[in-house]
Protein backbone atom coordinates (compact mmCIF):
# COMPACT_ATOMS: atom_id res chain seq x y z
CA UNK A 1 0.00 0.00 0.00
CA UNK A 2 1.33 3.11 -0.95
CA UNK A 3 1.60 6.27 1.31
CA UNK A 4 -1.28 8.13 -0.89
CA UNK A 5 -3.35 5.21 -0.23
CA UNK A 6 -2.27 4.96 3.54
CA UNK A 7 -3.34 8.88 3.89
CA UNK A 8 -6.62 8.50 1.91
CA UNK A 9 -7.18 5.77 4.73
CA UNK A 10 -6.58 7.59 7.68
CA UNK A 11 -9.05 10.34 6.11
CA UNK A 12 -11.74 8.33 5.76
CA UNK A 13 -11.48 6.72 9.51
CA UNK A 14 -11.31 10.34 10.41
CA UNK A 15 -13.99 11.30 8.88
CA UNK A 16 -15.98 8.11 10.03
CA UNK A 17 -14.68 8.75 14.15
CA UNK A 18 -16.05 12.55 13.61
CA UNK A 19 -19.52 11.44 12.47
CA UNK A 20 -20.51 8.66 14.69
CA UNK A 21 -18.85 10.67 18.11
CA UNK A 22 -20.56 13.85 16.90
CA UNK A 23 -21.10 17.08 19.01
CA UNK A 24 -24.61 15.22 20.77
CA UNK A 25 -22.78 12.23 21.21
CA UNK A 26 -20.26 14.70 23.74
CA UNK A 27 -23.06 16.19 24.94
CA UNK A 28 -24.75 13.25 25.66
CA UNK A 29 -21.49 11.66 27.63
CA UNK A 30 -21.39 15.14 29.60
CA UNK A 31 -24.81 15.26 30.66
CA UNK A 32 -24.15 11.37 31.83
CA UNK A 33 -21.53 12.82 33.97
CA UNK A 34 -23.84 15.59 35.53
CA UNK A 35 -26.07 13.19 36.61
CA UNK A 36 -23.75 11.14 37.85
CA UNK A 37 -22.81 13.70 40.39
CA UNK A 38 -20.47 16.09 40.81
CA UNK A 39 -16.50 14.51 40.59
CA UNK A 40 -16.37 14.85 44.32
CA UNK A 41 -19.05 13.02 45.24
CA UNK A 42 -17.82 9.63 44.68
CA UNK A 43 -14.41 10.08 46.33
CA UNK A 44 -16.35 11.79 49.41
CA UNK A 45 -18.47 8.49 50.34
CA UNK A 46 -14.85 6.46 49.92
CA UNK A 47 -13.36 8.05 52.17
CA UNK A 48 -12.51 7.18 55.65
CA UNK A 49 -12.97 9.45 58.67
CA UNK A 50 -12.62 9.46 62.52
CA UNK A 51 -9.00 8.60 62.60
CA UNK A 52 -6.44 10.95 64.43
CA UNK A 53 -4.89 13.55 62.65
CA UNK A 54 -1.41 12.59 61.82
CA UNK A 55 -0.44 16.26 61.72
CA UNK A 56 -2.05 17.46 64.93
CA UNK A 57 -2.48 14.04 66.96
CA UNK A 58 -1.43 15.57 70.14
CA UNK A 59 -4.20 18.06 69.88
CA UNK A 60 -7.92 17.77 71.30
CA UNK A 61 -10.46 17.01 68.62
CA UNK A 62 -7.79 16.01 66.39
CA UNK A 63 -10.71 13.47 64.24
CA UNK A 64 -10.19 13.63 60.78
CA UNK A 65 -14.02 14.59 59.97
CA UNK A 66 -13.70 17.20 57.44
CA UNK A 67 -14.07 16.55 53.78
CA UNK A 68 -13.15 19.13 50.85
CA UNK A 69 -15.44 19.48 48.09
CA UNK A 70 -12.63 21.17 46.00
CA UNK A 71 -9.48 19.61 46.79
CA UNK A 72 -11.07 16.01 46.60
CA UNK A 73 -8.12 14.62 49.11
CA UNK A 74 -8.21 12.60 52.44
CA UNK A 75 -10.28 13.68 55.24
CA UNK A 76 -8.49 16.26 57.75
CA UNK A 77 -9.37 17.70 60.97
CA UNK A 78 -10.32 21.07 62.65
CA UNK A 79 -6.82 22.25 62.83
CA UNK A 80 -6.41 21.87 59.59
CA UNK A 81 -8.82 24.31 57.97
CA UNK A 82 -6.47 26.88 57.50
CA UNK A 83 -5.11 25.02 54.43
CA UNK A 84 -9.03 24.98 52.68
CA UNK A 85 -9.84 28.47 53.22
CA UNK A 86 -12.55 30.00 50.89
CA UNK A 87 -13.22 26.22 49.83
CA UNK A 88 -16.36 24.25 49.82
CA UNK A 89 -16.49 21.85 53.37
CA UNK A 90 -18.71 19.18 54.64
CA UNK A 91 -18.38 18.03 58.24
CA UNK A 92 -19.42 14.31 58.22
CA UNK A 93 -20.92 12.73 61.54
CA UNK A 94 -20.87 9.45 62.70
CA UNK A 95 -24.36 7.34 64.53
CA UNK A 96 -24.21 4.34 65.44
CA UNK A 97 -20.95 3.41 63.29
CA UNK A 98 -22.55 4.68 60.03
CA UNK A 99 -21.16 8.33 58.65
CA UNK A 100 -23.79 10.64 58.03
CA UNK A 101 -23.79 14.36 56.97
CA UNK A 102 -26.25 17.86 57.69
CA UNK A 103 -29.12 18.22 55.09
CA UNK A 104 -28.43 21.79 55.28
CA UNK A 105 -24.98 21.44 54.22
CA UNK A 106 -25.02 18.42 51.82
CA UNK A 107 -27.75 20.29 49.95
CA UNK A 108 -26.66 23.22 48.64
CA UNK A 109 -24.57 21.01 46.56
CA UNK A 110 -26.68 18.73 45.09
CA UNK A 111 -30.13 16.88 44.67
CA UNK A 112 -30.74 14.80 47.73
CA UNK A 113 -34.45 14.15 46.98
CA UNK A 114 -35.57 10.25 46.99
CA UNK A 115 -33.14 9.60 50.11
CA UNK A 116 -34.66 9.18 53.39
CA UNK A 117 -33.53 11.72 55.71
CA UNK A 118 -33.75 11.48 59.65
CA UNK A 119 -33.69 13.47 62.47
CA UNK A 120 -30.86 13.09 65.10
CA UNK A 121 -30.27 15.40 68.35
CA UNK A 122 -33.18 17.80 66.41
CA UNK A 123 -30.51 17.78 62.97
CA UNK A 124 -31.74 16.77 59.91
CA UNK A 125 -28.96 14.41 58.14
CA UNK A 126 -28.64 11.45 55.44
CA UNK A 127 -26.57 8.70 55.68
CA UNK A 128 -23.20 8.07 53.52
CA UNK A 129 -23.59 4.56 52.54
CA UNK A 130 -26.09 1.98 52.58
CA UNK A 131 -26.60 -0.29 55.20
CA UNK A 132 -27.69 -3.47 54.11
CA UNK A 133 -30.19 -5.72 56.22
CA UNK A 134 -29.85 -9.21 56.40
CA UNK A 135 -33.42 -9.85 57.50
CA UNK A 136 -36.00 -6.92 57.34
CA UNK A 137 -37.88 -6.11 60.40
CA UNK A 138 -41.60 -7.38 60.65
CA UNK A 139 -44.79 -5.35 59.54
CA UNK A 140 -41.96 -3.11 57.09
CA UNK A 141 -43.79 -1.30 54.19
CA UNK A 142 -40.82 0.71 52.47
CA UNK A 143 -37.14 -0.63 51.97
CA UNK A 144 -34.30 0.85 49.75
CA UNK A 145 -34.36 -0.31 46.28
CA UNK A 146 -30.41 -1.04 46.38
CA UNK A 147 -29.83 -2.28 49.85
CA UNK A 148 -33.12 -3.52 51.35
CA UNK A 149 -32.39 -1.19 54.38
CA UNK A 150 -36.30 -1.00 56.11
CA UNK A 151 -37.34 2.91 55.68
CA UNK A 152 -39.72 4.32 57.81
CA UNK A 153 -41.34 6.95 55.19
CA UNK A 154 -41.74 6.03 51.20
CA UNK A 155 -37.98 7.85 50.60
CA UNK A 156 -36.51 5.58 47.59
CA UNK A 157 -32.82 4.90 48.94
CA UNK A 158 -31.32 5.07 52.60
CA UNK A 159 -28.06 6.93 51.43
CA UNK A 160 -26.21 8.62 49.11
CA UNK A 161 -24.46 5.82 48.36
CA UNK A 162 -27.66 4.14 47.33
CA UNK A 163 -28.85 7.06 45.20
CA UNK A 164 -25.67 7.08 43.12
CA UNK A 165 -26.02 3.26 42.31
CA UNK A 166 -29.76 3.65 41.48
CA UNK A 167 -28.50 6.33 38.57
CA UNK A 168 -26.07 3.34 37.82
CA UNK A 169 -28.22 1.25 36.69
CA UNK A 170 -30.02 3.77 33.97
CA UNK A 171 -32.94 5.24 36.23
CA UNK A 172 -33.59 8.35 34.05
CA UNK A 173 -36.08 9.99 36.92
CA UNK A 174 -33.01 10.13 39.28
CA UNK A 175 -30.40 13.19 38.80
CA UNK A 176 -27.84 15.03 41.88
CA UNK A 177 -28.31 17.94 39.83
CA UNK A 178 -29.99 20.95 40.92
CA UNK A 179 -32.71 22.16 38.73
CA UNK A 180 -32.64 25.68 37.49
CA UNK A 181 -33.82 28.00 40.54
CA UNK A 182 -35.14 24.89 42.73
CA UNK A 183 -32.58 25.81 45.81
CA UNK A 184 -33.45 29.65 45.68
CA UNK A 185 -35.77 30.29 48.27
CA UNK A 186 -34.84 27.00 49.74
CA UNK A 187 -34.38 27.07 53.87
CA UNK A 188 -31.34 25.23 54.93
CA UNK A 189 -33.44 22.93 56.92
CA UNK A 190 -36.06 21.95 54.08
CA UNK A 191 -36.19 18.31 53.92
CA UNK A 192 -35.54 16.56 50.69
CA UNK A 193 -38.82 15.47 48.88
CA UNK A 194 -39.52 12.37 46.83
CA UNK A 195 -41.51 11.40 43.83
CA UNK A 196 -43.64 9.21 46.76
CA UNK A 197 -43.90 11.32 49.53
CA UNK A 198 -42.90 15.25 49.27
CA UNK A 199 -42.56 15.87 53.23
CA UNK A 200 -40.88 13.77 55.72
CA UNK A 201 -42.72 12.72 59.05
CA UNK A 202 -40.51 11.04 60.64
CA UNK A 203 -39.63 13.02 64.36
CA UNK A 204 -36.80 10.28 65.00
CA UNK A 205 -35.41 6.74 63.60
CA UNK A 206 -38.47 4.02 64.03
CA UNK A 207 -38.55 0.78 64.63
CA UNK A 208 -36.56 -1.47 62.19
CA UNK A 209 -33.21 0.46 62.38
CA UNK A 210 -30.88 0.70 64.37
CA UNK A 211 -30.55 2.94 67.48
CA UNK A 212 -28.97 6.07 66.24
CA UNK A 213 -29.78 8.63 69.32
CA UNK A 214 -26.63 9.67 69.78
CA UNK A 215 -24.56 11.47 66.64
CA UNK A 216 -20.75 12.28 67.16
CA UNK A 217 -20.22 14.79 67.78
CA UNK A 218 -22.69 16.00 69.68
CA UNK A 219 -24.90 18.16 68.02
CA UNK A 220 -26.84 21.08 70.30
CA UNK A 221 -30.24 21.93 69.85
CA UNK A 222 -31.77 23.92 67.78
CA UNK A 223 -33.95 25.15 70.49
CA UNK A 224 -34.89 25.52 74.02
CA UNK A 225 -38.31 23.32 74.90
CA UNK A 226 -37.85 24.63 78.45
CA UNK A 227 -39.52 28.04 79.38
CA UNK A 228 -38.45 30.01 82.36
CA UNK A 229 -39.60 30.31 85.37
CA UNK A 230 -42.15 32.48 86.37
CA UNK A 231 -41.31 35.07 89.41
CA UNK A 232 -42.04 33.26 92.89
CA UNK A 233 -44.99 34.51 95.36
CA UNK A 234 -44.53 34.17 98.93
CA UNK A 235 -47.02 32.11 100.66
CA UNK A 236 -49.94 33.72 102.84
CA UNK A 237 -49.82 33.70 106.21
Amino acid sequence: MCIRDCFSFFLLAKTLADELFDDSQVSKITRMGNEMGPPWLKPMLKTDYFFPCPFHSDSNKSECNMYCLDCMGNAFCSYCLIHHQGHRLVQIRRSSYHNVVRINEIQKHIDISCIQPYIINSAKIVFLNERPQPKPGKGVTYTCEICARSLPDSFRFCSLGCKLNGIRRGDSELTFSHKRGAFDGMDSDDEPSTPKKIAFSSGSISSGDENVNGMSPDTPPLFNRHRRKGIPHRAPF
